[in-house]
């Protein structure tokens, strides 16, 4: 088991995290591509402090906080 330098995700019990195995962030990436999700590394770095509803993680979920983000 290896973290991954940059990784921010703190969801140690998540089979694709890289601290429990030795690939890196591929097996989370992949997981995310095929259900449609953003990865939770994305989410930390716009909201680290978790004060927006993170929804599913679908990407609907993450456009709408970049959104909320930079509204005028």
């Amino acid at each position: 088991m290896k973290k991954v330098q940059f990784c921010t995700c703190n969801d140690y019990d998540c089979p694709f995290n890289p601290v429990n195995h030795d690939q890196g962030c591929t097996p989370c990436i992949a997981k995310n591509l095929k259900a449609g999700e953003t990865p939770s590394c994305f989410f930390n770095k716009l909201d680290p402090e978790k004060k927006e509803d993170r929804g599913e993680y679908l990407h609907k979920d993450f456009a709408r906080i970049v959104m909320k983000l930079y509204e005028d």
